[in-house]
């Protein structure tokens, strides 16, 4: 039985850590394509829902007391070999921005059909690798609120 489309409105969850430093997992497909937590809402699903349900099923992390709404969102072309996983003529994306601020690196649990590693990098080796450009935004938006906020930084 075919996969079922996916809606064109996703999350992106950024997750950090108190030292700076900003996970990014690799895709199995296309291999080397690093990103934050990511995802399609469900249909009914708020994208908080959606973030947390990501999060636990892509890193077995439960962020929902941490979990911080960037009330950020951006529309983005959806890239043509993906294109066949929505509706025909669907060409964009809406893909709205949390994060999750752990007070130390964890162990992350990964889906070996979905990722193949983790890494977990400072800021500025992280926005070189992030595969997508909203990826890069949303950690250089944090990034610049934590400055303004160092609070975020300091354990919970």
């Amino acid at each position: 039985m075919p996969e079922p489309l996916k809606r064109p409105i996703s999350v992106l969850v950024v997750v950090f850590n108190t030292a700076g430093e900003f996970m990014l997992l690799n895709r199995v497909r296309p291999s080397g394509f690093w990103q934050s937590v990511t995802g399609s809402l469900l249909p009914g699903e708020s994208p908080r829902s959606a973030a947390l349900r990501e999060l636990k099923e892509e890193t077995g992390l439960l962020g929902a007391s941490g979990l911080i709404d960037l009330h950020q969102s951006r529309l983005f072309p959806i890239i043509n070999p993906w294109r066949k996983r929505y509706a025909q003529g669907i060409c964009f994306n809406r893909e709205h921005w949390f994060a999750l601020r752990l007070p130390y690196r964890r162990h992350i649990r990964i889906d070996p059909a979905e990722h193949s590693e983790v890494l977990w990098l400072p800021f500025e080796k992280a926005i070189e690798r992030a595969g997508s450009w909203t990826n890069r935004e949303a950690m250089r938006l944090l990034a610049r609120l934590c400055q303004q906020a160092p609070l975020h930084f300091e354990p919970a």
